[in-house]
Order: C-alpha cells, then structure tokens, then sequence
C-alpha cells in the first residue's frame, strides 16, 4: 500500500557532524532516504517481531515510491586540441625552430583560430554520473551525496515510474558527503522519515539503490557495528551494516523495519571494488541536522576553535602526570585562531568542553563543530599536572584547511641520547634559522626510529621546556627522571606540523 503523507519537521539535532567521502562509485552512485506515508498506517503495515524471520516486501512496498534516482551532468574540462602528444599545441608551436617545416603545416592544417593567432577550443565535453537520492519532503526536496552531485552542471530526478523532474541543488557539504536538490514541479510526493533513534547492532536494515546502475534493487542484512571511523574526515561516525551494497549505491537509504531512515549509504570497504559485506552509512541523526542547515541557509556553519590535536596514549598520558589516557592534546594553535587568543597552547590536553567530557580528537571535532560560530564555550585542560579552564569564543569554520580540530595520526617516542638513539646538533649548525634542536641521526632500531622520528625532524620542547641545543635536551630528560616519569614528552616539528611523541625513560 502506498500512502503519501507528511512526515514529522527535522529534528535540528547538531551533534554528530561527519563526514563520509570513501564513495561507493564514481558513475553509479545512489542515495536515497525516505519519509513514511503516515507513521500509524506504518506501525500497523510494517512492524516485524524482532525475534522471528523477516519479510521485508510490505517495508519495501511502502518506502520504496520515495526512493529516485540521480542523474547528473558534468562539464569536462576544455582542453586545447593539438598534435602535440598532450602538450599544449600553442606551446608546441612556439617551440618549433625557426624553419621548420612543421610551422607551415600548422599555419595551414593545424587547430588556429582564422587569423592564425590563437588555438582553438575543443567542442565543451560533458560527462554523466548516475546516483540515487530520496524525497523528504511533499514538495520535492532530495537528499543524495555530495560525491553524487560534486561538479554537476544539471541534475535530473527519476522516480520509480520513471518520470523526469530537473532538479536544482540547494547546498551540499563536504564534510559529511550530503548534499540537498529540489526536484521543479507541483507533483505532490510520497517521501519518507529520518528515525529519530539510533539503531542498534544486530538489528535489520534493508538497502534501496541503484548498483551498477541497475535501477532499484533492495538488499538487506543487519547493523554490524556503529560509530566507525574510516578516516574519511574529523566527523567519522559511520553505521556499518552488512546488506550488499555495491557501486551506484552512494546516496542510498538503510531502512530499519518502521521504514524511517537510519542512514544514507556512502562508503564500502572493499579491496576489490565490490560488495564483501562492509557498507558504510551516514546516520539520520547527522544526515537530518546537515540537511535542515542546507535547506534553511544553503550550506552548513560550523563552530571553529584553531588547533592541531592528537591522541593522547599511554606514554603521554605518563608524561605529563595524567590519570589515563583520555582527552585530545594541543599540537599547535594556528595563529589569529579562537584557541590562541584564548591562551590555549601546545602541550594542553582538552579534557572537556562546557561539561562534554572528551575521550578523543574525534570528540573533540564533533564537539566545537556542534556550536554556533561566535559562541563562548569553556574548556577544560590539563596544563602543568592540574586541570584548568579557558574562555573561548568560537569562531567560524570556513575552509577545509581551517578544520575544526585536525587530527594527525598520534606517534610516540624515546628517552637520553645514546639510549634513545638520538644523535642531535644546533639549529645554527644544520644551517637553519629558528629554535629548536635538529635530529641529524636516529639509530637502527633505537626507540626514536620504532616512534617514527626522522633525521631533519625539529626538537622544539622536551617535558614543556623549550630547548636551542642539545645540553637543554639533557637537562630536561634529566628533570624528568628526577621527577620520576616514565615517559617524557617531546614536541617535534616536522614538514611544518608539530605532534608530541612520548619517549620511555630509563630505557636499555
């Protein structure tokens, strides 16, 4: 039974931002998500015993009106038409010497405008990707991926009766890989709901797509893990589910038995490019924040604090006194950042923000990305063996090179000279400018080469005290064995990013 209906407004929800960019494909892409008719006739039409065998036919027959299919136009790039091999013919020419017999032939024969001056353009080429996308909204709104619609020129709808709607785009956002259409037209249509609770692992979920470009296909399995992070951006939060899901999926719905939509399919794990059982979805909870931001202002704010920050393990957590390993540690504070003019530096671990205890940078990325720019929030760290707390006002993300929290991969380290492997001269003597001490040569297999320090890398602090020479090194390792530490912590620059790596004490 296929019933139109409204669906309940989004959720305006802003705290598990993400973001999904391992694509499913480049041509076959779906993505769908689905409003139910009405959620009584869906509790009555659709509700499964949890603990029986599941027929999906009467969930599928009632989301699956929602679910389209996404057809995009891209403009290739113009390229110069030439018998150059790939170079540029103007440059080709010009490089012929004078003479040369060749320089006729192109006058005459060759790609040159009629006054034989300029090159001539190849006819504009255009490229077309096909995905899937689902109607929220009676009135015609789409969700799909970013990756879907990323270059697109001219996007078409395609229900599953295969009518033909052009579609404008609303906004997209990168960083979750989601992006919004607004199908032209006055057709009143059957769309489908956002669940409003997180699924739980182990329970069904059906798939709708378009694989390979198929057209609608369903496929179901169950939830398998939740909270994934692939590594495809700071907002990693990934359901993973095993219902086959294959290229041209991208964009499309995971549905649980109520038919409302868990996630929007955005990724798989594959190492050969098909279905192995790991799909990856964007869920409802971060899919219906981004998608009501795009809807109301055509692109996605973000709160913006201004550090680099890694992991805090063990060997860090030792050094500099806390309890366990838990929070995310300051790397740097980018200048003019929030977090600079706050007073925030390297070598703080965030341990919280207004309350919200921080177990990791991921954490910490969701957390400050969650605010409203322009918002002062306090935050909790870990300076000098004692919690602190800092005022900062937040500012605005704007660019992908301005991340909320960049998360370098966390690496460790080692403890005196000789023992640590280290051998170690004045910046002056390397021939550079600047503080810090210059690592000129790690030994084989010495815990400075098994914590991934290399030769050229910049000592800057050892146990927070700054160091110009190898005798500060010294006396700072020796601070920190006085102190009793297991570990000390050493920020190291290198390919102008800083981390801190924690080198073992009393080593060999």
């Amino acid at each position: 039974m296929q019933n139109r209906g409204s669906v309940s407004p989004l959720r305006s929800r802003r705290a598990k931002l993400l973001a999904g960019v391992v694509a499913l494909g480049t041509a076959g892409l779906v993505s769908a998500q689905t409003l139910v008719p009405s959620q009584m006739a869906l509790a009555d039409a659709v509700r499964v015993d949890s603990a029986s065998p599941a027929d999906f036919s009467d969930v599928v027959r009632t989301v699956s009106p929602a679910v389209v299919s996404v057809r995009v136009k891209q403009a290739a790039e113009p390229r110069m038409m030439n018998f150059g091999g790939g170079e540029n013919f103007e440059e080709f020419f010009k490089g012929l010497p004078d003479g040369h017999p060749f320089q006729r032939f192109f006058r005459e024969f060759g790609e040159r405008g009629e006054e034989g001056n300029t090159p001539r353009r190849a006819p504009r080429q255009y490229g077309m990707s096909q995905g899937s996308g689902f109607f929220i909204s009676e009135d015609g709104y789409v969700v799909t991926n970013q990756h879907v619609i990323d270059k697109g020129t001219e996007f078409t709808v395609i229900d599953q009766d295969g009518n033909e709607y052009d579609a404008t785009l609303i906004g997209a956002d990168k960083r979750t890989d989601l992006a919004l259409l607004k199908v032209e037209g006055e057709a009143d249509f059957t769309y489908v709901n956002f669940a409003q609770d997180a699924p739980q692992v182990g329970e069904w979920t059906v798939a709708i797509g378009n694989p390979f470009g198929l057209g609608g296909s369903v496929t179901a399995g169950i939830v398998s893990a939740r909270g994934r992070d692939i590594g495809a951006g700071p907002y990693d939060d990934f359901i993973q589910i095993d219902a086959p899901v294959n290229r041209g999926n991208s964009g499309g719905p995971a549905f649980n038995m109520h038919g409302e939509v868990i996630g929007v399919n955005a990724a798989i794990f594959s190492p050969s490019g098909g279905n192995v059982g790991i799909a990856f979805a964007i869920p409802s909870s971060t899919a219906q924040d981004v998608i009501m931001q795009l809807k109301d202002d055509g692109t996605v704010v973000r709160g913006w604090l201004g550090v680099q920050i890694q992991g805090v393990t063990d060997d860090i957590a030792e050094s500099i006194g806390l309890d366990s390993a838990r929070g995310a540690i300051v790397a740097e504070a980018q200048p003019e950042s929030p977090a600079q003019k706050a007073g925030l530096r390297a070598g703080d671990t965030i341990l919280a923000v207004d309350g919200t205890k921080v177990d990791g940078p991921r954490d910490l990325s969701k957390i400050i990305a969650a605010y409203e720019p322009d918002t002062k929030v306090d935050v909790t760290v870990w300076r000098d063996g004692e919690e602190k707390d800092i005022s900062v006002t937040l500012g605005r993300l704007q660019d992908q090179e301005q991340a909320a929290a960049a998360t370098p991969q966390a690496e460790e380290g080692k403890t005196s000279l000789d023992k640590l492997g280290l051998v170690l001269t004045t910046k002056a003597e390397a021939g550079l400018e600047g503080e810090g001490v210059v690592i000129v040569e790690i030994g084989p297999d010495s815990p400075a080469a098994e914590k991934n320090l290399g030769t050229g890398d910049v000592i800057l602090e050892v146990g927070g005290m700054k160091v110009n020479n190898p005798a500060d090194v010294l006396k700072a390792l020796e601070k920190a064995e006085k102190d009793g530490r297991k570990a000390v912590l050493f920020r190291v620059e290198s390919n102008e990013r800083s981390r801190f790596v924690a080198l073992p004490m009393n080593v060999g």
